[in-house]
């Protein structure tokens, strides 16, 4: 990737790896080479024997806008749809516990990284919405990790609709851990994390294996086929035409 701005940074520092979403030109939405750099930071820190904690953050006023668009409408989403499903493993799968500090929008795909992390702590301000449905899409690969957290009644009421919700919401429904005042997040995150910190590196490994095992088994029986489900609805004429619809407005 020479001469590419890097789109995700990761940081070590007293045991912490902080990943940091930074690609403002499309409000970090999953385009091929973030979700690649993503993964790369994730298996980096997983590695890293002096990593006990992961912290996935965005850098900018919104946490993630969700599939790219502009990517789907040109190249289609072959790969795309695959990588979401690879990012949300190599966080249910990775043998330190993640911790998501959710602050700004989240929408579509980006919900998937929430629910994929063990702890999602969040702005009460933070908005969440399942657009796909009013793109002629579904959301086929962040099913994976989203539904688990919720009820069925709300997997349908957010799934169906497409409507916003806020932070506090969002916990109420379990999709996030916990919603804190916009000022307390970053202490309320620092408390997570030290927490964490307490635990010895084997205990947190073989603890989350027992949590996750029966989410990763999922994953690994169902995660290609909706890859393929998705792909196949991004490159649907039904769906192409309301992206293009969308983007023309963005443009207005």
């Amino acid at each position: 990737m020479a001469g590419m701005t890097e789109l995700v940074h990761l940081a070590v520092a007293e045991g912490v790896a902080t990943i940091t979403l930074d690609s403002p030109h499309n409000k970090n939405a999953l385009s091929q080479q973030l979700t690649g750099e993503l993964l790369a930071h994730l298996e980096s820190a997983g590695a890293d024997e002096a990593v006990r904690v992961i912290v996935v953050r965005s850098a900018l006023d919104v946490f993630c806008s969700g599939a790219d668009l502009s990517e789907a409408t040109s190249v289609g989403m072959g790969v795309g749809a695959q990588r979401m499903v690879d990012v949300q493993r190599a966080i249910v799968a990775n043998p330190k516990p993640v911790v998501a500090r959710v602050a700004g929008p989240v929408r579509a795909g980006g919900i998937g990284i929430v629910a994929a992390a063990d702890i999602s702590v969040a702005a009460e301000s933070t908005t969440y919405a399942l657009t796909e449905v009013r793109l002629g899409l579904a959301a086929a690969t962040i099913s994976l990790t989203v539904i688990p957290r919720l009820t069925d009644r709300a997997a349908a009421l957010t799934f169906l609709t497409g409507n916003t919700f806020d932070g506090t919401e969002a916990a109420r429904l379990g999709l996030v851990t916990q919603a804190v005042p916009d000022d307390d997040l970053d202490t309320a995150v620092a408390g997570i994390v030290s927490s964490l910190l307490k635990g010895a590196p084997q205990g947190l490994r073989e603890t989350k294996k027992l949590l996750t095992r029966e989410l990763l088994a999922d994953i690994d029986a169902r995660g290609t086929d909706l890859a393929e489900l998705s792909a196949s609805l991004f490159g649907s004429p039904a769906a192409q035409e309301a992206m293009l619809a969308f983007l023309s407005r963005k443009k207005k």
